[in-house]
Parts: structure tokens; C-alpha cells; sequence
């Protein structure tokens, strides 16, 4: 599957640069912006695998965009690509979620191993925030499995042993999780 990217620039002979040296490559160009707005847009609508942007733009500059797009989770990785290099950009696109920052003038043997890194770390960080997301939410079942034990072995005089194998029993007659019975469990004295 070719990965896809957004490209924003305001200076045209730049964007349509970009965009031919990436299709060239093999990759989906899949919009074109000429403001950080109309790239935030694109981003909502195609979810690309990475949005290139200029710092500079009319509107909404490529930093904000940056950020709404990071916070917003639109697309899998953010490139700056800009004439600008001072270290207040730098450090605003670190703040944002950068992945890469590449200074003008584009050339195809700087942008493209720029891009292919770019979107590689994306894949990374997203399996990251994969990876962490399920141990959060086996930690959190964990967690509640533990409590609904604890108030089953108060409540009942169960061993621990017990409260587990009941609410494992009752998750499997009911074709739930164990963590929805503990909730369950949980729940119980604070309905009554």
C-alpha cells in the first residue's frame, strides 16, 4: 500500500516540486494546501501518513498547524519543510511533534530519505502508543479484577482463589470480560 502524504506550502514551484520528486517515488500525494488550514483539512479528511508543512503560510502557519494536527491525532507523522532554521522554530517544532525539519531549497536526495525516515518513525511511535495503550488496559483490568476480589473475599468470605474463579466463571457464563463483572461487582453495594 503506498503511503500517503498531504504537502503544504505557499509558494507553489516548491509544493508541485515536492509533490511530482514523492509520486515519482511511489507515494500518494493525496493533497495539496496553500495554508496550514486548508492542510489541518485534508489531514481530517485523508488521515495521511505524513503531512509535510512550511513554517511560513497565509492564514494558519505550518507550527500551529503542526500542533492542531499532533493534538488531534490527523495525521500518523508531521515534516517541516521551510527557509527558516533558527533555533525559536526548532524548539516550537520539537513542542509540536516534529519528526523531521528539512530547510529549503528541496532537493530530491535530501527529501527523499527525509520522508522515508519521517514516516518510519511515525509507524514506530504509533506502535508505541499501541503497545502502551494495551498494557494500560491490562492494568486497569488488573486493577479492577483485584478490587472485585477484595470485596468478594470481605463481603462473601471467599479465599482469593475463589473470588478469581467466580468472577472467571461468571465472565464466561455471561460472554464478557472479567473486567466488565468486576465492574459489575464493583458496582453492586453503591447501587443498593
Amino acid at each position: 500500500m503506498r503511503k500517503r502524504v498531504v504537502i503544504a506550502d505557499d509558494e507553489p514551484i516548491t509544493r508541485i516540486n515536492v509533490a511530482e520528486i514523492l509520486e515519482d517515488a511511489g507515494y500518494e500525494v493525496v493533497g495539496q494546501a496553500v495554508d496550514g488550514f486548508d492542510a489541518v483539512e485534508f489531514c481530517r479528511k485523508f488521515r495521511p501518513d505524513l503531512v509535510i508543512l512550511d513554517v511560513k503560510m497565509p492564514l494558519l502557519d505550518g507550527l500551529m498547524s503542526a500542533k492542531i494536527i499532533n493534538d488531534e491525532g490527523l495525521a500518523s507523522g508531521i515534516m517541516l519543510l521551510t527557509a527558516y532554521s533558527s533555533k525559536e522554530f526548532i524548539d516550537k517544532a520539537k513542542e509540536h511533534g516534529v519528526l523531521n525539519y528539512l530547510v529549503k531549497p528541496v532537493t530530491e536526495k535530501a527529501i527523499l530519505p527525509a520522508v522515508a525516515i519521517s514516516i518510519h518513525r511515525a509507524e514506530e511511535l504509533s506502535r508505541i502508543r499501541l503497545d502502551m495503550h494495551k498494557a494500560n488496559e491490562r492494568l486497569e483490568a488488573r486493577t479492577l479484577i483485584d478490587r472485585a476480589k477484595s470485596k468478594l473475599m470481605q463481603r462473601d468470605s471467599m479465599t482469593e482463589d475463589d473470588a478469581y474463579k467466580y468472577i472467571r466463571n461468571l465472565s464466561m457464563d455471561k460472554r464478557c470480560s472479567m473486567k466488565e463483572i468486576s465492574k459489575v461487582i464493583l458496582m453492586g453495594d453503591s447501587v443498593v
